[in-house]
């Protein structure tokens, strides 16, 4: 199982564009056979930095997932534009 978040920070004026993309994003996400978990977060005290909490079955699911047509939309094309910071942080599940 590959577990990882994605921070990314916005400019206020994009908000609405980057929820939209997001929505988008992640309802494409959930129909994927290797994807697992999909769940983008806005931060509760910083409303234009956005948490995404991702799950893929393996690291082919994950390599598919990016080869995507709505990744490539939606992420490359509308985040990745907009975005002012950017990390991730993979996890081991301890329990």
């Amino acid at each position: 199982m590959i577990s990882f978040t994605v921070r990314m920070k916005f400019k206020s004026e994009d908000r609405a564009e980057i929820h939209e993309a997001l929505r988008a994003l992640a309802e494409a996400s959930r129909q994927e056979p290797g994807c697992v978990t999909y769940i983008p977060h806005a931060v509760e005290s910083d409303p234009d930095t956005v948490v995404i909490y991702e799950q893929y079955r393996d690291a082919a699911a994950q390599e598919a997932h990016r080869a995507t047509a709505h990744f490539k939309k939606h992420a490359v094309g509308t985040l990745y534009q907009r975005m002012l910071e950017r990390a991730v942080e993979n996890l081991t599940a301890v329990a």
